[in-house]
């Protein structure tokens, strides 16, 4: 039997619309908490999780987030937005509301190695990743198989930089057609340029085979090895057009030793890339990421 799983996806956010969330970034000052607590108290929402962070109590930036539940919730919500509007001016603040009926819709890029997609298949299919997947990107053949047979178009457009230009609008069309909110390189080994990045501000997820901001660039492995590294590790983070140095969202390592020779080392490195990626994209997806300036405030 062939399972269309982003029609059973849609089926499951159906048991979500009374569930939403609230993301505030202001100017820290007493009674920030009080005051939002009582906003959506005094609209019948009951708080099933809140977490907050602040810079520094004094003079600093407070970030907070809310999960809520709400009966009615859709005839409700553009009523409380509108009420939220002079609250969030009076505080100064940079707030989203975020409904868990809607799911965000994703975009795979990926080349040759297809550890991190299947591994995004993997959890995607299991329910554990709050999206529909649109379509993959591919500038190689290898992975379309795979895709296929889960019932996602996939597209192959080759890509290097004498066509970078040409490739970039045939994917951004794409995306546009397919209403894609977030883009996720599942290690596609092609630059992205300026033009490309500036259409999807903090919606573009890389994982980077190396724990930045060490071994930056290619062949990180290798010079690792030839470094006597005992640790490796793998970053996922907000592409921008500082290559390799937007916004990190999560890191993790692993420690090897002398044994260890460059094709283990992509071995482990394989596994860690694949779990540090998984948990960056659920974060997007659950709205846990708050983005300042080249940094990330992560509700875990």
């Amino acid at each position: 039997m062939n399972i269309d799983y982003n029609e059973k996806s849609k089926q499951e956010s159906k048991g979500f619309e009374n569930r939403a969330r609230l993301l505030v970034k202001c100017p820290d000052k007493p009674g920030i908490v009080s005051m939002l607590s009582s906003f959506l108290h005094n609209h019948d929402a009951n708080i099933i999780e809140s977490n907050q962070f602040s810079t520094d109590p004094e003079n600093g930036t407070f970030f907070i987030r809310f999960e809520y539940h709400c009966d009615n919730l859709q005839q409700k919500a553009a009523e409380m937005e509108k009420d939220f509007e002079i609250i969030a001016e009076d505080y100064q603040m940079q707030y989203r509301f975020y409904y868990r009926n809607v799911r965000e819709r994703s975009a795979i890029f990926v080349s040759k190695e297809t550890h991190c997609l299947l591994e995004l298949l993997w959890e995607w299919q299991n329910g554990d990743l709050e999206t529909d997947i649109a379509l993959v990107i591919s500038n190689h053949e290898t992975a379309r198989p795979i895709v296929e047979a889960l019932g996602i178009p996939f597209y192959y457009i080759p890509a290097n930089k004498v066509i970078r230009k040409q490739v970039e609008e045939e994917q951004i069309r794409l995306i546009e057609e397919y209403k894609v909110d977030v883009l996720i390189l599942a290690r596609y080994m092609q630059i992205l340029t300026p033009d490309f990045v500036s259409h999807f501000e903090n919606r573009i997820i890389n994982i980077h085979h190396s724990f930045l901001p060490a071994f930056i660039g290619a062949g990180p492995y290798e010079r690792a090895f030839a470094r006597g590294v005992k640790l490796i590790g793998a970053t996922s983070h907000y592409v921008t057009n500082d290559l390799d140095e937007g916004p990190i969202i999560e890191q993790d390592v692993e420690r090897v030793d002398h044994r260890d020779d460059a094709e283990q080392l992509k071995k482990i490195g394989r596994q860690i890339e694949r779990r540090v990626l998984v948990k960056a994209v659920r974060w997007h997806l659950e709205n846990r990421i708050i983005v300042e300036g080249n940094k990330t405030i992560v509700f875990h």
